[in-house]
This record gives C-alpha cells, sequence and structure tokens, in this order.
C-alpha cells in the first residue's frame, strides 16, 4: 500500500531543484579544475580524463544498485543518508595525497549523489497528472543547473582556495542540503512485492518489455556522451598557451551553459501536450548544428559561447522529453524505470569523457567537435528508427 499523496507545492519543488542540483553538482566540481589536478598528481591529458569518467562510473553504479531501493524503501530517510554519504565521498577527495585516493572518493561521491534521481521521480510521483512534466521540467532543470553551475563555483573556490576547498565547501553544503531535507521533504513509501534481487532483475525485463524506454535510454546516452566530450576538455583548451584562462575563468562559461538549460524548460510542458517527438527531433537537430560552432571556437570565444549555449539547450531539452515520456508509464515503477534510464545516460557520460580525452590528445580541440558530431549522427539514427514504436504507442 502506498501512503497518502502529499501535497507539492512550489516551496517544496524549489528546494527539491535545489537539492538535485547540489546532489549531481559533486560529479563536476571538477572539470575546470583538471589542468590543476593534473599538475598536482603529474597526470597526462587522459589519465587527469579518467577521473570524470570514474565520477559517472560511479554513478551509473549507484544508479543501477541505489535508486531501484526508492520504490521498496521509505524515501526521504533514503535520500538523507545517501547525501550524507555523498558528503564523506568529497571529505576523501578534499584530503587525498595520491590519484588512488581521489578515486575511491570519487567514485564514493558518484555512488551515492544519485540521490537526486531518486527526487526526480518523487517529484513526478508528487505532482497532479497534469503538471507532471512541468514539475520534472522544473527539478531537471535544477539537475543541469547544478551539473553547469558546478563549474564556475569550482572555478571560483579553486582560485581563493586552491582545489581542496571546493571539496571541503560542497561537502558541507550536501550535509546542510539533507538537513533541510529531513526537515521539509515528505515521508513516502510505497509497497513492491519483490525483494531487491527482484527488483534488479525487474529493471531489465522493463527495458525488454518497453520499446519506449530503450529508444529513449539510447537517445539520452548518446546526448548525454555529447554534453560529456564538450565539458571533459574545455579545460584543457582554454588553460591552453592560445587561451591561459584561470579556473575561475573557464568556470564562468558554466553560466553560458546555464543559460541554455534555463531555455529548455519548457520541453516538459511541450511533452505534456503530446508534442515530444517533435522536441526529440529538433534538440538533436539542434545539437547536431552546435558542433559546427563550437569547432569555430577553437579561435573565437562568441562563436564557443553560442555553441555552449545550443548544445546545453539541445541535451537539457532532449533529457526533459524522455523523463516526461517514460515516467507516463508503469508509475508504481517510476524509480526502477529512472534506474534504467538513468544508468543509460551516465554510462553515455562516461563513454563522452573517454572519448573526450582521447580525442583531445590525439587531434586537439577539432578533434573533439568531430567527436561529439558524429556521435550525434548517431543519435539522430537511432531516434529515426525507434520513434516508430512510440507511434505505435500512441
Amino acid at each position: 500500500m502506498k501512503s497518502p499523496r502529499p501535497g507539492l507545492n512550489p516551496a517544496l519543488v524549489a528546494l527539491m531543484s535545489i537539492a538535485t542540483g547540489l546532489s549531481v553538482a559533486c560529479n563536476y566540481y571538477v572539470q575546470p579544475l583538471l589542468a590543476t589536478i593534473a599538475q598536482t598528481f603529474a597526470l597526462s591529458f587522459h589519465q587527469a580524463g579518467f577521473i570524470v569518467t570514474t565520477a559517472q562510473l560511479g554513478y551509473a553504479a549507484g544508479l543501477l544498485l541505489l535508486v531501484p531501493l526508492g520504490d521498496m524503501l521509505e524515501r526521504r530517510g533514503l535520500i538523507v543518508i545517501m547525501s550524507l554519504l555523498a558528503a564523506g565521498g568529497m571529505v576523501i577527495t578534499a584530503l587525498s595525497s595520491s590519484l588512488a585516493m581521489m578515486l575511491l572518493g570519487t567514485v564514493l561521491t558518484g555512488l551515492f549523489s544519485v540521490v537526486a534521481q531518486i527526487l526526480v521521480p518523487l517529484a513526478a510521483t508528487l505532482a497532479a497528472p497534469e503538471k507532471r512534466g512541468k514539475v520534472v521540467g522544473t527539478v531537471m532543470s535544477g539537475l543541469l543547473l547544478g551539473i553547469l553551475l558546478a563549474r564556475t563555483i569550482a572555478g571560483g573556490l579553486a582560485q581563493l582556495g586552491g582545489w581542496r576547498t571546493v571539496y571541503w565547501v560542497a561537502s558541507i553544503l550536501m550535509v546542510l542540503m539533507a538537513m533541510a531535507l529531513w526537515r521539509w521533504l515528505p515521508r513516502y513509501k510505497q509497497s513492491v512485492p519483490l525483494n531487491y534481487g527482484q527488483l534488479l532483475r525487474s529493471i531489465f525485463t522493463l527495458y525488454a518489455q518497453h520499446p519506449i524506454l530503450r529508444t529513449r535510454a539510447i537517445i539520452g546516452c548518446l546526448a548525454f556522451a555529447n554534453f560529456s566530450v564538450l565539458w571533459t576538455s574545455m579545460a584543457f583548451l582554454l588553460s591552453s598557451p592560445e587561451w591561459n584562462y584561470s579556473e575561475g575563468e573557464i568556470g564562468l562559461l558554466g553560466l553560458v551553459g546555464a543559460a541554455g538549460a534555463l531555455a529548455a524548460r519548457q520541453a516538459g510542458s511541450l511533452a505534456d501536450k503530446g508534442k515530444a517527438r517533435q522536441t526529440t527531433s529538433a534538440g538533436l537537430l539542434i545539437l547536431l548544428a552546435s558542433w559546427g560552432l563550437t569547432a569555430l571556437g577553437a579561435n573565437s570565444l562568441v562563436a564557443l559561447i553560442f555553441g555552449i549555449i545550443l548544445l546545453d539547450l539541445a541535451v537539457q531539452g532532449v533529457h526533459i522529453t524522455n523523463q516526461s515520456v517514460i515516467y507516463r508509464h508503469m508509475p508504481e515503477a517510476r524509480n526502477r524505470l529512472t534506474a534504467g534510464y538513468m544508468t543509460s545516460y551516465f554510462i553515455g557520460g562516461a563513454a563522452g569523457s573517454l572519448l573526450s580525452a582521447s580525442a583531445f590528445q590525439a587531434a586537439g580541440w577539432y578533434g573533439v567537435c568531430a567527436a561529439g558530431a558524429l556521435l550525434t549522427v548517431v543519435n539522430l539514427f537511432f531516434w529515426w528508427k525507434g520513434h516508430v514504436y512510440e507511434s505505435e504507442a500512441h
């Protein structure tokens, strides 16, 4: 039996958006700091890029192993405990004296910061059906803003007190957030007649039974790979002798990406109106166009800024649409649907980070942009093949 549905007011939506942003930001503070951390531990571009990959893989593991627990356990308590454990991972990173210790802190933070992906389906569950897409869009905007503004915050804090300061401050913010969630988040539990092993196996069953989930998972995977391709190598480009930007200046570009993220909020409302397929198609075409501008950004800050705005607009718009679509199906399994979709999403992010660092080392910024454009062409192919299932479903 479910507990009664508590009301979802604007203040609570705002709190969940902020919490989602702070949680997911834990994995992205490192990106504007990569060049500095590479110097600290004497790493190559490829080795430094592996720190980002480790965060994404930890996150993917948490999505698969921990997020389904939201369909089984009381969610407020689960969210608070995981937030505190993510803060502990960042303390380890702040104290790290070697790459191995840093990777340990990074993977633990990634594993438990998936609390963001328990908050999103909880918001969808608490929202009225006619407002679900809008609520998901708002909370997901908090998530992407957390990813993007993490770079700005990290860059500024690193200039003030070094890169370790970033992780000390972030761990404190996570503890404060956990306290706020414990105070104001409603208790919510639904009973699922499955044990933990059955719960995990049911994720693969959902993949097998729902072509829409498979299609949307692939689209999300390749879209977020694009996102990681861009942002992983950004610090390498902007810290090069031709640009010579500091961590703070690199981090400011996160504000540019935030503009694109905010502009994508309407994607959820469009999905509510039955325009999910059109929104997805437009998003992927904008994503492809963004790589042309981003390539010109090797020598032009204006082109780079517009490329970032378009890319983040497209990725966020596609992502919000994806989640709005899959949440219409099987309301009682929203955490498992999230686990299946978001595991694919962050595997794409991890692969994109590795691809980006390797492409930059091999062919510089133009190699990075070529890799991103190729991923988008592949994504358009899968979307062209997969949207037939959604037409049939409707």
